[in-house]
């Protein structure tokens, strides 16, 4: 799947760039409960996000009083 390809924004997810939210659509993540229950650690595993998207996504869990799985 080509970056060109992938929306800018996911579902209810932050913006965290197309490389990022392509890696989430290939492993099935479309929502934040989706990706805080997918864990920080397997998220880091992924090709494509890195510190700075786990960082916003972090940020708007702790926003909207989601805890991320590990």
């Amino acid at each position: 799947m080509s970056t060109r390809d992938v929306p800018e924004q996911i579902g209810d997810l932050p913006r965290i760039g197309r490389p990022a939210n392509s890696a989430l659509l290939v492993a099935g993540l479309r929502t934040l409960n989706e990706v805080a229950a997918f864990g920080k650690t397997r998220l880091a595993g992924l090709h494509g996000v890195g510190p700075k998207a786990i960082r916003i996504l972090d940020e708007e869990c702790d926003a909207r009083g989601i805890t991320f799985a590990d």
